[in-house]
């Protein structure tokens, strides 16, 4: 099962965080792009490629230099519950192609902390980050993760999604299954007070999910950043103060 990432827009630091979530800024704005069905492609295939040029987060990450879209989507999440700080030991699941890498390293520095990005697919080098091609429902995967950490970890973060197969209840569950995934591996490498931030999906059973993650944090919300498209079903928990033990 693939796993897809993301990018963001924060420089770092704890003074530039806002307590409120803050918007995203564009360093510019371009024309509307047309695209025309081509000979072979398939009306849903322009539709994407449609939105894809058209759309603002893709060409800001372009231009900042980010590896996809999606790690606006965290440093939009830390600019509202400022989960990220330096010093920190950090898990990310998922992490493929580095968007969500890159901005953890940008928030808490390339010295200031641990980071660990796993993925079962290459993720190319970024200097201050561990990587590990790794799949995370192997049984030995907590123990290989604390091993690269060094001890336990603070935050656990995971924007992990399957490849859609287009049917949504399908699509539904593979991902709750994925989240169920980094709530397991929470629970084993997490130190007590730790964190996770894990992408869900709205649709019948994430309140089931909601419920078991209470077990294990004291506190628990859900957010959707601007970052994520309207159509999309995505949502993030955020569970803080892991109490240490399995429930």
């Amino acid at each position: 099962m693939s796993t897809r990432r993301g990018a963001s827009d924060g420089k770092g630091g704890k003074g530039s965080k806002s307590k409120k979530q803050s918007a995203t800024q564009f360093t510019g704005r371009g024309m509307a792009t047309r695209v025309k069905t081509a000979k072979g492609r398939k009306g849903s295939s322009t539709r994407w490629l449609q939105r894809q040029l058209n759309d603002p987060y893709v060409a800001e990450a372009q231009t900042r230099g980010y590896r996809s879209r999606a790690a606006f989507k965290l440093s939009e999440l830390d600019d509202r519950f400022q989960f990220l700080k330096a010093g920190q030991k950090i898990v990310d699941l998922g992490a493929a192609p580095g968007g969500w890498t890159q901005v953890i390293l940008e928030r808490i520095g390339k010295n200031a902390g641990m980071i660990v990005a796993i993925d079962q697919n290459e993720i190319e080098p970024l200097p201050g980050a561990i990587i590990l091609q790794l799949d995370i429902f192997d049984e030995d995967a907590p123990a290989k993760i604390q091993a690269s950490l060094g001890g336990a970890a603070d935050v656990v973060l995971s924007d992990m999604a399957p490849a859609a197969t287009g049917h949504r209840s399908t699509d539904h569950l593979r991902i709750m299954g994925l989240c169920e995934a980094a709530l397991d591996i929470a629970v084993n490498v997490l130190a007590p007070g730790g964190i996770l931030v894990a992408k869900a999906w709205q649709g019948g059973t994430e309140h089931q999910l909601l419920a078991l993650i209470k077990k294990s944090f004291e506190r628990v919300k859900h957010a959707k950043p601007p970052a994520s498209r309207a159509d999309s079903a995505e949502v993030y928990v955020i569970a803080q103060g892991f109490r240490g033990t399995r429930s």
